[in-house]
């Protein structure tokens, strides 16, 4: 994992463990001012782990540098208060006073990065690291700095001016008003003597990355890496390699930029492969994504006789990164991206060589995938076989709800897969992008079905759970007869959500029915048909439940909207019905 906040090159180092999921991902990355105490570490780690909605991921201590750098994930709330226990025990268990390393440094807790990973974005987490900050500051008496997206001054966007003169400096730079922390400033006393200061902020995703090269020249490896980081090479004289290097009127270097920003890069030689490698950092995955940069150093190491023959990540990628790229791959081969998220990861790794060293294991590497919830009783997790059998049961549940689901699924996955034949049938190659969108559509549509399957199970088993409370007096049955209530409304609403959800793949059947690949009209049918019996199915289970509702107008309304939904699909299903009828006699 990446030590620090600044570009060091970076090996293969990962003991990455499962994870549980959220919606909402942050990852924290705190580098604690002790690399050769394993107690110690210990103690911090453990004041993470102990919080429900934070997985560890990584600890990576280093004796050299007497810093070690941890990095759990988890939902934006449970994050800061893990960051928050985190810093106070390491606090409590480190005195900056005996510390000395090769790494800079300025607190027990140095820095404290928050990085947004999925649903939440950049600004969100940077008033999340200044409320921590805040927090940190006030409870703790642990002076604070902001930095990057976090920060409210502009100087300190740079960790480098934080942390300037290091833990020796701080008392110098506590009795400097423009010197002093954000937050908790204050004269060098014990405590801070104690616990140093730290730099809390917000950061994107940094990605470290290796192009693995057919070359085992460092100086061709470096000169590709100039070539494409950002920084680029110096200037010289007459615009030679070996020229003089040219400075400015305050004795800068003049550099000439590369071609990808927001990247930071070296050429080594690894002697474990006995190869040469581009090792790169990727700081902003917006500006400059993973298949970009795998292009561009593909072009420029050919430009110099070298060819890249895969890609080694080290440390774990989100999930999105891949999805981009192997988008980008399928579309420059004019293939359909409506396909599993599974085929599409596929297609990254091969396209990029992520498995060129060692095999490339999508649910070791991918974050969200570590974060996945590994249910046994998933419906969705069962095979077509596994499902019929649990759904024979004498159980209640998966019932018709489930059922109607998974028929929907179902049809709209049958659309899907008339769009990606016609996507690449031949002579349809102008048309590829036509289908291609129409196919992305269907998989969103049965991924949210796919969804509502285990939804609808759940929201039986809510009501269950609700006629189950206690209801010995008065109170009690009040709150249970509420809580019924309020199960009941739940239980109808899931099936009306897939009524509404199947639904909108009839136009997508229809429109494959017209202009899909015309050996292929019968399963355009077949879908539609399946979700024609989804959206009643799922209606009998709307009535059924809003017939318990207490709130009748409400319950009304329900049965209502159903029954135009009813109303519309089985319009819609006959007509591609009749559509497929005439493109099969002609």
């Amino acid at each position: 994992m990446p030590a620090g906040d600044y570009f060091q090159p970076i090996t293969q180092h990962s003991n990455n463990k499962d994870m549980n999921n959220s919606l909402r991902l942050v990852e924290c990355v705190p580098n604690f001012s002790e690399g050769r105490d394993m107690e110690i570490i210990k103690q911090i780690t453990d004041s993470i782990e102990k919080h429900k909605g934070v997985k560890l991921l990584d600890v990576d201590p280093g004796e050299a540098t007497n810093r070690t750098v941890v990095t759990f994930v988890g939902t934006p709330e449970a994050i800061c208060d893990a960051a928050f226990d985190a810093v106070k025990k390491a606090g409590e268990l480190i005195d900056m006073r005996n510390h000395h390393g090769a790494h800079p440094r300025m607190g027990a807790t140095d820095v404290l990065p928050l990085i947004p990973v999925a649903g939440i974005t950049l600004e969100e987490c940077a008033e999340l690291a200044r409320g921590l900050a805040r927090r940190i500051a006030d409870e703790l008496l642990i002076p604070c700095y902001c930095y990057e997206a976090a920060a409210l001054k502009e100087k300190h966007r740079n960790l480098a001016v934080c942390r300037a003169g290091e833990y020796e400096g701080l008392p110098e730079k506590l009795a400097n008003p423009d010197k002093a922390p954000d937050m908790g400033a204050r004269a060098f006393d014990e405590r801070i003597a104690r616990t140093g200061c730290t730099v809390v902020g917000a950061r994107d995703f940094l990605i470290a990355v290796n192009f693995n090269l057919n070359t085992t020249s460092t100086r061709r490896a470096n000169a590709i890496a100039f070539d494409v980081r950002e920084k680029g090479r110096p200037m010289r004289e007459g615009g030679k390699l070996t020229g003089k290097i040219l400075t400015d009127e305050n004795g800068n270097k003049k550099m000439i930029p590369g071609t990808l920003k927001c990247t930071k890069a070296i050429g080594w030689y690894i002697d474990e492969y006995g190869i040469a490698q581009v090792s790169m950092n990727m700081t902003n995955l917006k500006v400059t994504p993973l298949h970009v940069a795998f292009d561009e150093v593909c072009r420029c190491a050919a430009l110099r006789g070298v060819r890249v023959t895969g890609t080694e990540i080290v440390g774990l990628v989100p999930k999105q990164t891949l999805i981009d790229a192997g988008k980008y791959f399928l579309e420059k081969q004019q293939r359909s991206t409506g396909i599993p998220e599974d085929d599409i990861i596929k297609i990254a790794i091969k396209s990029m060589g992520l498995d060129d060293l060692r095999p490339f294991n999508p649910h070791e590497k991918v974050i969200e995938y570590l974060l996945e919830e590994k249910e046994a009783n998933r419906l969705t997790a069962l095979t077509v076989k596994g499902f019929a059998e649990e759904t024979s049961r004498e159980s209640a549940a998966p019932g018709g709800g489930s059922v109607s689901a998974y028929m929907g699924a179902l049809g709209a996955a049958l659309a899907t897969m008339v769009a990606n034949l016609s996507s690449h049938k031949r002579g349809w190659d102008d048309k590829w992008k036509t289908f291609s969108d129409k196919a992305a559509e269907g998989q969103a549509i049965m991924t949210d079905l796919l969804q509502l399957v285990d939804e609808d199970t759940a929201a039986f088993n809510t009501l269950m759970k609700a006629f189950s409370m206690p209801k010995g007096n008065e109170k009690e049955k009040a709150l249970r007869d509420d809580a019924i209530q309020a199960a009941t409304l739940y239980a109808a609403q899931v099936p009306l959500q897939t009524m509404k959800k199947a639904c909108s793949a009839l136009p997508l059947c229809k429109a494959m029915a017209e202009e899909g690949n015309p050996a292929s009209v019968s399963d355009a049918a077949v879908g539609a048909l399946a979700i024609r019996a989804a959206v009643i199915g799922a209606c009998l289970n709307v009535k059924i439940n809003a017939a318990s509702l207490k709130d009748q107008e409400k319950a009304r309304l329900l049965t209502a909207e159903a029954d135009d939904i009813v109303k519309k699909a089985v319009e819609q299903e006959q007509e591609i019905i009749q559509i497929a009828e005439r493109k099969i006699q002609s």
